[in-house]
């Protein structure tokens, strides 16, 4: 298991473990961030990333990708 900002651009992963205070575990499981769900890394940006859930593409920062364990 290793956190989502450390997954190489393109490789899909099942979210293990979401992390962090309840709020950012809440707005995270709201976009859709949620255990045993698809993720895939899009690409990265000033170590921010962009990534696939659920369809959708969204960009995170790279202190959220440290809490999403896959």
């Amino acid at each position: 298991m290793l956190p989502l900002s450390f997954v190489s651009p393109g490789e899909e992963q099942i979210i293990k473990k979401v992390g962090g205070s309840f709020e950012l575990k809440s707005h995270l499981k709201d976009m859709g961030f949620v255990v045993g769900g698809k993720v895939t890394v899009i690409s990265t940006i000033g170590g921010n990333l962009i990534v696939m859930v659920k369809d959708t593409r969204v960009a995170i920062s790279s202190e959220m990708a440290k809490r999403i364990i896959v």
